[in-house]
């Protein structure tokens, strides 16, 4: 108490308060003046060191459990730790190429990219792969079509059974469907999965339709022709607008 009350009367210039609240007689006298500015001097220091060693204590007071504080870490992100992590969607090759085929993982699927993969192979297994690309795309743009089925599978089987010629004649040939060579299996299932999964269809030019070179079937009059890749020619209704 009587270092605040000291304190105070310092700041306020009245220094003989302060010597008679510390219990010193005061002075009179320019020597006595001298001998109150020291003691005031002095106690004011003390009562600076004194808040100081106040502020040191309570920073080194233990927190309370309310008071804790959270440390970002390297994980943390903007969001709260708690927040569930999504996955990121798995992102197709940048530069579509065999090289780029023979990386990615293991494809799988269902009936219907099994339907694709089969039509990429028979169909294409030995063009480039443009052309095998341009392959895929006639099955799905006949798929998005009203002339063709609706289903992968429906357009790839169309014929088959009914006393009609087959759409795509693999499915009508006589042979077991069974694709032997392991590579081109492998690129053909991929393909089939990338297509599926939303590359975008910009080879083809909307083809609906395509033949082997040295042929001309009579259908092909009735059409627009939209590009020539490998040993094939494309095309698509004249018109349809390219793109599917």
């Amino acid at each position: 108490m009587i270092r605040v009350v000291c304190r105070q009367a310092v700041l306020a210039g009245i220094v003989g308060a302060c010597l008679s609240v510390a219990g010193l007689p005061a002075l009179a006298g320019p020597f006595g003046d001298e001998a109150a500015r020291a003691v005031a001097r002095e106690q004011l220091a003390l009562s600076t060191a004194s808040d100081r060693l106040d502020a040191v204590a309570e920073s080194a007071r233990p927190m309370a459990r309310g008071d804790e504080v959270k440390l970002a870490s390297r994980e943390d992100g903007p969001e709260s730790a708690s927040a569930p992590a999504t996955k990121a969607p798995v992102a197709m090759p940048a530069s579509l190429t065999f090289a780029a085929l023979d990386a990615m993982p293991e494809a799988t699927g269902d009936a219907q990219w099994e339907c694709l993969a089969e039509a990429i192979y028979f169909e294409s297994r030995g063009e480039p792969l443009a052309g095998q690309v341009a392959v895929a795309e006639v099955v799905l743009n006949r798929t998005a079509s009203r002339s063709f089925p609706g289903t992968i599978c429906g357009v790839t089987h169309q014929g088959v059974g009914n006393g009609r010629a087959c759409q795509f004649s693999y499915a009508c040939d006589g042979h077991s469907e069974v694709m032997k060579s392991a590579v081109a299996r492998e690129r053909s299932e991929k393909l089939a999965r990338l297509m599926i999964d939303g590359r975008p269809r910009t080879v083809s030019g909307g083809a609906t339709y395509f033949h082997v070179r040295g042929i001309r079937p009579s259908w092909s009059r009735q059409f627009s022709r939209t590009v020539t890749i490998g040993a094939h020619m494309f095309y698509r209704p004249a018109t349809q607008v390219a793109g599917g």
